[in-house]
């Protein structure tokens, strides 16, 4: 339960972008699956329930508070950084490559990290955010092309630009 706990806070800072939000979102996350625990009827699957809880809960709260715009920036020191076994190289990636997916839209940020970095199916993710698969795919989409773009790796200029 632990690790999933982790990896629930880590989709909260994703969301939220602030640790004391992502705390409260864990944690009311728990408590509505403690509440409707009786709807589970896939085990296997439960991971994935609490992803979708969790996002819901997320999606209501911003609707009731009207603050999709103004959040501020994590510290990629604040998410989960590699091992300081890793190389100044490997750290000094990973910090490159977290500044590049949290400057992505949130829509995209959300697909990335449920399907990269959560191990999500596109149809898993989807079903965790409400939205069809081929959204997922589009947003996945997008969001490679962006980061193969900011990091120069032969993404072909959009229209209107120049080569």
């Amino acid at each position: 339960m632990s690790q999933c706990l982790a990896r629930l806070w880590r989709y909260a800072m994703v969301l939220s972008r602030k640790p004391d939000v992502a705390d409260d979102l864990v944690q009311s996350t728990c408590v509505r699956a403690l509440e409707r625990c009786a709807q589970v009827v896939d085990r296997a699957g439960a991971d994935r329930w609490f992803f979708s809880i969790l996002h819901s809960i997320w999606v209501n709260e911003l609707r009731a508070q009207h603050v999709r715009q103004g959040q501020g920036f994590v510290d990629v020191s604040e998410t989960d950084a590699p091992a300081d076994a890793f190389s100044f190289e490997d750290r000094h990636w990973h910090t490159q490559v977290m500044q590049r997916v949290n400057a992505l839209p949130e829509a995209q940020r959300n697909a990335v990290f449920l399907v990269y970095v959560e191990g999500f199916t596109y149809q898993e993710a989807a079903m965790t955010l409400s939205v069809p698969i081929g959204t997922i795919m589009s947003r996945l989409a997008a969001a490679r092309l962006s980061l193969a773009k900011d990091t120069g790796t032969g993404a072909q200029p959009q229209q209107g630009e120049k080569k």
